[in-house]
């Protein structure tokens, strides 16, 4: 990485890129380093060529347990300015995710909340140990998850997404999975292994099908229906020109041809 952060660790393994938040001795709370740290190993992943997916973790007992007590004591004194460059910086990030041109995947372990929890919401796809918890406590202490909201409201009911921004309770694996916030629920004892096993369903897949199907998917959130169909024709063409589709087609004539 162009600069050093000891707070993110970065891995790549075959076709997965692996990112660790890594304060655990602060539940992987964040901070203005581990932003700017993700931000870089993101951009990172996205540079390999051979990556195929994104996977998001935490190092210790928690995912990440949301703004550490120095970057909140810092809140209590910065200026508006400084407030507002700080919250772009969160605001980035959430944006950064959605850019990559492959899936990334939040594998949550122990806690996730507040800032945290919008980090795993943030990515693609979330895969969940069986004990995890999720909640957004926020409104205890008189703050608002407020560009978390945008996430949250895109992957739950309104009613759902309301109770959880304004009680402050947390929730377990089993229920965020009920609520639409998480893909799977895996067992503690093999989390590791079975988060592998998930990411490395990608590299039996198109990357090229992959990565424009996450470009639409994301780009009709501010469409019409009229629109999306528009967008989507676009897609169509390129993917039908992209390498992997020639090809895939190709072995899919060749055989039928000899069946």
């Amino acid at each position: 990485m162009a600069k050093d952060y000891p707070t993110v660790l970065y891995d790549v393994d075959g076709v997965v890129a692996r990112i660790t938040l890594n304060r655990p001795e602060k539940r992987n709370a964040l901070n203005e380093e581990l932003i700017a740290g993700l931000k870089e190993a993101l951009r990172r992943a996205n540079d390999e060529e051979d990556v195929r997916v994104v996977v998001v973790s935490g190092a210790g007992d928690d995912f990440c347990s949301g703004a550490d007590l120095a970057a909140l004591q810092k809140v209590a004194s910065a200026t508006i300015a400084e407030n507002l460059e700080d919250a772009r910086s969160l605001m980035e990030l959430f944006m950064l995710i959605r850019e990559l041109r492959m899936p990334v995947i939040a594998a949550v372990r122990g806690r996730a909340l507040a800032g945290g929890f919008g980090l795993a919401l943030a990515c693609d796809m979330v895969l969940a140990g069986r004990s995890a918890q999720f909640g957004f406590p926020e409104v205890r202490i008189g703050f608002v998850p407020a560009m978390v909201m945008a996430i949250l409201r895109r992957n739950t009911s309104e009613k759902r997404a309301f109770e959880l921004l304004t009680l402050g309770t947390e929730i377990g694996a089993d229920e965020a999975a009920a609520f639409g916030l998480v893909n799977r629920v895996l067992d503690d004892e093999a989390f590791d292994d079975e988060v592998d096993v998930f990411a490395r369903q990608l590299e039996r897949v198109s990357g090229s099908a992959v990565s424009l199907s996450k470009r639409l998917f994301y780009a009709g959130d501010a469409m019409t229906f009229n629109d999306a169909l528009e967008c989507g024709v676009d897609i169509n063409v390129l993917a039908r020109m992209s390498k992997d589709c020639q090809e895939g087609v190709k072995r899919f004539l060749d055989k039928q041809t000899k069946s």
